[in-house]
């Protein structure tokens, strides 16, 4: 028999479900003071209150050659979480985006009546759409982040709520720039780039050459420029760095931050950014930008061929059409990027256009998303026996 004290178990399996988790676990709290959470999740949601039942750090591999790596380490965590979970039944199950570890862990749960809210669509309109039937069998409630998605759960007859997305809260409506760079000690005159090669190991090493050699070929036309390259690790930030000392590029005006990325698009008057959710944050501080990616070849090919959308990026996806340039793979040269952004960032109507498009995005992606996912949650608390 259960407590009166309500349990759920929560699972994310990386830093951005962990701020989502932390946001959503503040605003259950709310509603029920006394709730208990366990699971998976990081420093965020550990501060929040919640028992840690395996790092979060195992979960938190990408590409397909990286998770066969640690196929048998993700699987084993998955099994031993499931017995517990099937062996001491929490009241609610919230699976934090990470699709690939929580719908197989939701199957088992909810055919053990376990009610199970997948927070964060799965991108089924961006590929793998056929995924949606094991959603249904899988998820009680899915908590969609972006507007467009909700009708597809409704047509598959899965329940759903638009919960609009968190970044759209956190962030400013209209962002300062002359203030930023202010307290950031930038010339106010000087033409200014945020170069943002993704948060994973991985991307950095994919990408530090081609942004150090577009940079090159900008200060040949615009000499005064400056660049500010934010990255999450010291990991990230040393792979930067050796390839500077190889490409002999330590004297070039590039600024590496230690996080404060979106310090870095505030000030900057364009964005070079590697497609995921930094496509998003650029879009809602308003910032001109160029998307790009590399990826391993074989990687590449596997992902092009399941894709149904000729864009990638979320600013162009949520557009329904391009709005930002995307230069992918063999696309993404030193030339072709330097010329993007140098168009980009000279034609001033251009960027207003942008200003104004992102600004409408904006307004429909801030919902109050942590208050409205909990208001969707509450329901199957009140059910749980």
């Amino acid at each position: 028999m259960r407590h009166s004290i309500k349990t759920i178990a929560l699972v994310a399996g990386e830093a951005s479900g962990d701020l989502l988790g932390c946001h959503l676990m503040e605003a259950l709290k709310l509603a029920l003071p006394e709730v208990r959470f366990i699971g998976i999740g990081g420093p965020k949601m550990q501060a929040a209150g919640m028992e840690i039942l395996f790092p979060m750090e195992k979960l938190a591999v990408r590409g397909y050659v990286e998770v066969l790596r640690h196929y048998r380490e993700i699987v084993g965590i998955r099994s031993k979480l499931r017995t517990v979970l099937i062996n001491t039944p929490p009241d609610l199950f919230i699976g934090i985006d990470a699709p690939d570890f929580n719908l197989d862990l939701e199957l088992s749960l909810k055919k053990h009546g376990i009610f199970t809210v997948h927070y964060v669509s799965p991108s089924i309109w961006a590929w793998r759409g056929e995924r949606i039937h094991k959603i249904k069998r899988a998820v009680s409630h899915i908590l969609a982040l972006f507007p467009f998605e909700a009708p597809l759960y409704e047509k598959a007859g899965v329940p759903v709520t638009y919960v609009g997305h968190p970044l759209a809260d956190m962030l400013p409506d209209t962002p300062n720039r002359s203030v930023m760079r202010e307290q950031m000690r930038l010339p106010r005159a000087a033409k200014v780039y945020a170069m943002l090669p993704g948060s994973r190991q991985s991307e950095v090493r994919q990408l530090a050459e081609t942004y150090i050699e577009t940079a090159k070929l900008i200060l040949l036309k615009q000499p005064e420029a400056q660049f500010l390259v934010p990255l999450v690790s010291r990991e990230t930030r040393t792979i930067f760095e050796n390839m500077q000392w190889q490409l002999d590029a330590q004297n070039l005006p590039i600024t590496l931050l230690f996080g404060h990325a979106h310090d870095a698009m505030i000030a900057a008057d364009g964005v070079l950014v590697a497609s995921g959710t930094a496509t998003l944050e650029a879009a809602l501080l308003k910032r001109p930008m160029v998307i790009t990616y590399k990826m391993p070849p074989f990687t590449y090919w596997l992902s092009k061929r399941k894709q149904y959308q000729p864009y990638v990026g979320l600013p162009n996806i949520l557009a329904g059409k391009f709005i930002v340039p995307e230069l992918l793979q063999e696309d993404a040269t030193p030339e072709n990027l330097a010329q993007a952004l140098l168009n980009l960032v000279a034609d001033k109507q251009a960027v207003a256009e942008l200003e104004a498009l992102f600004a409408e995005m904006h307004a429909t992606l801030r919902q109050d998303t942590a208050h409205k996912a909990a208001q969707a949650i509450l329901p199957y608390l009140e059910r749980a026996k």
